[in-house]
């Protein structure tokens, strides 16, 4: 993982501060405590990035979350139907099943790609101690 250190996907894997990568912007690293799923810090303790850059910043991310749901069911589709041959209430059901077990870690991945469309990597405020 340190090999894609300083690019955005390195932030969208990590749920790190999408500017200096130093500190998860969440306050639970599970995403499976489905209590704390959205629970954010509101800066980063290391470059003092502001997360919600305004009010109501993450519904952008459920556009997001439409294209990586849709990207997770054909992957679903895909293994269930055309490599283990199922048919097709069997692949609905598998489909079903996948998004729901990675729903959260949907709703995670597509926070970060949303917050990594306006903020950057940026080498000065990484290595600032």
């Amino acid at each position: 993982m340190k090999l894609l250190k300083g690019t955005k996907l390195y932030s969208i894997i990590t749920g790190y501060c999408p500017v200096c990568h130093k500190e998860s912007m969440y306050t639970a690293k599970n995403p499976y405590l489905l209590g704390k799923i959205f629970d954010m810090h509101s800066r980063c303790s290391h470059c003092g990035t502001k997360y919600k850059i305004e009010p109501s910043f993450f519904y952008g991310a459920m556009y997001v979350s439409y294209g990586v749901g849709i990207a997770f069911a054909v992957a679903a589709f895909v293994i269930a139907n055309l490599i283990f041959g199922l048919g097709p209430l069997s692949t609905f059901y598998a489909i079903t099943g996948t998004l729901i077990l990675l729903m959260p870690i949907i709703m995670r991945l597509s926070r970060n790609i949303w917050i990594n469309f306006f903020l950057h990597y940026n080498k000065e405020k990484a290595s600032t101690p």
